[in-house]
């Protein structure tokens, strides 16, 4: 059995059982998983963990269900690389990417949520479970229950990246295309939810969904060496995985595997779709809601579920929040990142390492203390934000050397001797 006690209302406090609801019905607020944290203490241990499997169910203590998982169960314990070329051109000491755009099976740390939330539908008995997304998270819904066996809806608008709407097709799920933004998607599959009596991963679900998100901050810090990082920077939609991330170290550090948990925290955003950053960067302590317009359609929601949280959350860490415009998520995100460290990720990683380079550059982030960068999607998926904003290849040639020795001529680039000497092999290999 698991450590679930049962859902407390983040707000009020309220007491829940372990059911598929999310919302306060005293005031309305969100609820919380409420776990059994001395009982984990007693069976939970840095040499337990480090003798699991290497998936994000190392942690499965930390998990919301009461028995073992049954959908999803490769994902996770994605890469924590060491940045050394973005370090450089970045001027810091210290970089590392944390990489789910090569998570298991859809390419996005959404593959952690809902393996979470489809592993908890099907202890709840649910046999149709669904989404509102915009894109990654219909990816994983879609692929996650056919491992499954459940049947599977997908809402999403329909101006998505192509790449977003294959990856979600090609599962065979019944996608319904929504006109509009993601919060009208959202609205109506709260509706659809409560009268369908389906298990929507991120609405009825959420509870229980948004914790496979601690997963992601679980092993940051593990990969680490067992220490929490000075500074992360994460992507903001909803706001939930800036505040799980928090909760993950906060964990580790009341159970004694890290001796502090003193991380700032970072949230980004795109300019177009921007409520977190700006509420953090006014000083409000509410979130006013916004039409979202920006190319990073992957976190463009405008009325952020968790936005009051993040921002609180954010400036209680000592952090700050930015945001950068569509161009600037292409030429400082995308693009610097493959170029330095060859990592493709989607329109939200650019914007979260473009984000980390505005902020080092305003000194807000100083140059001399471990950074984490979030990536969490790939950038197969949203092929179309570089379209048009690379160096095409160059002019076609004959295949014949002449034809590349005339090319290269051109260019101004003459072969070297060791390269042409013996017609070709290398001088080294021709004295020998």
């Amino acid at each position: 059995m698991g450590f679930v006690k049962g859902l407390k209302c983040r707000e009020c406090g309220q007491a829940y059982p372990k059911e598929p609801i999310h919302v306060c019905s005293f005031c309305f607020g969100p609820l919380e998983v409420e776990y059994d944290y001395d009982g984990i203490k007693k069976v939970l241990t840095k040499d337990i963990i480090t003798s699991r499997a290497t998936n994000m169910w190392r942690y499965k203590e930390l998990l919301p269900l009461d028995g073992e998982p049954t959908v999803g169960v490769e994902a996770g314990f994605t890469p924590l690389l060491r940045a050394h070329n973005l370090a450089k051109v970045l001027g810091v000491k210290e970089l590392y990417i944390k990489n789910d755009s090569v998570n298991h099976p859809t390419w996005s740390f959404k593959d952690r949520v809902v393996s979470v939330a489809l592993s908890k539908a099907k202890e709840f008995g649910f046999k149709t479970v669904a989404c509102a997304t915009t894109g990654n998270l219909g990816n994983a819904v879609a692929a996650q229950a056919v491992q499954a066996g459940l049947e599977s809806y997908v809402f999403m608008p329909v101006n998505l990246e192509q790449g977003k709407m294959v990856g979600t097709l090609v599962y065979g799920p019944r996608v319904i295309g929504i006109e509009g933004n993601y919060d009208g998607v959202n609205r109506l599959c709260s509706e659809i939810a409560g009268k369908y009596g389906w298990a929507f991963a991120n609405i009825n679900v959420r509870p229980y969904y948004a914790e496979g998100s601690k997963t992601y901050g679980h092993e940051v810090v593990e990969q680490l060496g067992w220490k929490a990082p000075k500074h992360i920077v994460v992507p903001m939609a909803g706001g939930s995985l800036i505040l799980k991330i928090l909760k993950a170290i906060k964990e580790f550090k009341m159970f004694g595997f890290i001796p502090d948990a003193d991380t700032k925290l970072y949230g980004a955003q795109a300019s177009g779709s921007a409520p977190i950053s700006t509420a953090v960067k006014n000083g409000w302590d509410t979130i006013k809601p916004v039409k979202p317009d920006t190319i990073a359609q992957s976190i463009a929601i405008g009325n952020p579920a968790d936005g009051y949280h993040a921002v609180k959350a954010i400036m209680e860490s000592g952090g700050w929040a930015e945001d950068v415009t569509d161009e600037e998520l292409v030429e400082d995100g995308i693009k610097l990142l493959a170029s330095t460290e060859g990592i493709f990720t989607e329109t939200a990683g650019g914007v979260t390492v473009a984000v980390a380079k505005k902020l080092i550059e305003q000194g807000r982030i100083p140059r001399d203390e471990s950074i984490v960068i979030s990536i969490t999607g790939n950038g197969l998926k949203t092929q179309e934000a570089v379209l048009g904003k690379l160096e095409q290849p160059h002019k076609l040639i004959k295949a014949s050397l002449e034809d590349f020795d005339a090319f290269m001529e051109k260019e101004g680039v003459a072969p070297s001797q060791r390269e042409t000497e013996a017609g070709g092999v290398l001088a080294s290999t021709k004295e020998k």
